[in-house]
């Protein structure tokens, strides 16, 4: 095979002309902030909220400037203090870890497995030294979420969902973000929903989300957001909740509403192409692809591949190679950090002790973005390019 790939990784699908037109109106009225309201509007980050809370089955929602702010936000709103320990993953991207020193607690990481999610004996293990856990479903990989909720309730460990990448996917017919505590998503341009930036915040906890809305920045206008507690649960904590400001604005909101109604349709279409690619994928020598369980319904936004024990210029090599013909690759076992790439030990700010199971499996990492600019026959294409590059280098040894 000598024919190339033309077509381009950071490319996203156009905002809709029914999103572009609702964004206009939006500036024709003048009134971007969220509570800069006419007299009974309820305004677009609310209606945004409330659809949100719907599609996902929560009772609360907050719309916020960015998923890493919603991050930090629920770990203020669980009062998380510094100093305070927190569980997360090892396989992640810096915005979770970095979200956890924002406020002067301590990450502690938890190992990760072949299938690239949290390692449930590790969690085990190390249960005990937190009360928290913000858990990542890195890359879109959802673990057994019914074992790991039953031992972080052995533990008294509360849960924080990271679902930055599981937006629309879930475990068990149950929507992913609604198994912990509390659960933050992303609407950053590489996500399932692009503003820009931008993010949710859900929960059926009252107290922890009149918490969040305070910390988002409401003042005392909290009456005006429709998927919030009631008024009288501000009472309990207005006075005691700081102002730490990351509030969406109406423009980003009327942008995310018209593609959220096509969410679902979006999800068949990601999953259409990272299954072909997997496909034309498995089998190659010396490359492990990652099979999905039984239970989780996915989001194919991304595709991983393991290189195991494949050395540095082993996958450099592949990387070049694949990058030639113009199929972009990222590695996440890299000594430095590129791009959105890094390891857990990257992060000098956050101490760690290393994990020789997790580095073997963090070293091979291989990963892809999978834009729906692509069609069905592109990823035929990659996959073959792919495949024929791995097969190479490894068969030069």
């Amino acid at each position: 095979m000598s024919e190339n790939f033309t077509g381009n990784f950071t490319q996203q699908l156009p905002i809709s002309e029914e999103a572009i037109e609702a964004a206009v109106s939006v500036m024709k009225n003048g009134r971007l902030h969220r509570y800069n309201l006419s007299e009974g509007e309820i305004g677009e980050v609310s209606l945004l909220e409330q659809e949100f809370a719907a599609y996902v089955g929560s009772k609360f929602c907050l719309a916020v400037a960015s998923g890493g702010y919603a991050l930090a936000c629920a770990l203020r709103a669980m009062e998380v203090t510094p100093g305070d320990r927190v569980l997360t993953n090892a396989f992640t991207l810096a915005p979770v870890p970095g979200a956890i020193a924002s406020i002067g607690a301590v990450p502690v990481f938890v190992g990760v497995t072949a299938g690239l999610v949290i390692d449930l004996a590790d969690l085990e293990a190390k249960a005990g030294q937190a009360d928290v856990l913000l858990l990542s479903h890195m890359r879109g990989h959802i673990c057994d979420m019914q074992a790991l909720m039953a031992i972080c309730d052995a533990h008294n460990v509360k849960v924080i969902e990271d679902c930055a990448h599981t937006m629309g996917g879930g475990w068990k017919d149950i929507p992913s973000g609604r198994h912990g505590a509390m659960a933050c998503y992303s609407t950053q341009t590489y996500k399932h929903i692009n503003s820009g930036e931008g993010g949710f915040l859900i929960s059926d906890d009252e107290e922890l989300m009149a918490r969040a809305v305070m910390l988002s920045g409401s003042y005392m206008l909290y009456e005006r957001h429709g998927a919030a507690p009631s008024p009288e649960v501000f009472e309990r904590i207005k006075y005691h909740t700081p102002n730490v400001s990351g509030r969406m604005d109406h423009l980003r909101a009327a942008i995310l509403r018209p593609q959220l109604r096509e969410l679902d349709v979006q999800v068949a279409a990601w999953n259409a192409r990272h299954d072909i690619l997997l496909s034309g994928l498995r089998g190659t020598p010396g490359l492990a692809v990652v099979e999905r369980p039984d239970g989780e319904a996915y989001v194919g936004s991304s595709i991983q591949v393991v290189l195991l024990d494949w050395s540095e210029e082993q996958i450099n090599e592949v990387l070049t190679r694949c990058g030639r013909r113009g199929v972009e690759l990222k590695w996440f076992g890299g000594a430095e950090p590129v791009a959105f790439t890094s390891r857990y030990d990257s992060w000098r700010y956050a101490p760690s002790e290393a994990m020789p199971k997790t580095d073997r499996i963090l070293k091979g990492i291989v990963d892809m973005r999978i834009p729906l600019t692509f069609s069905e026959a592109d990823c035929v294409l990659i996959a073959g390019i792919i495949r024929a590059e791995v097969s190479a280098v490894y068969q030069a040894g």
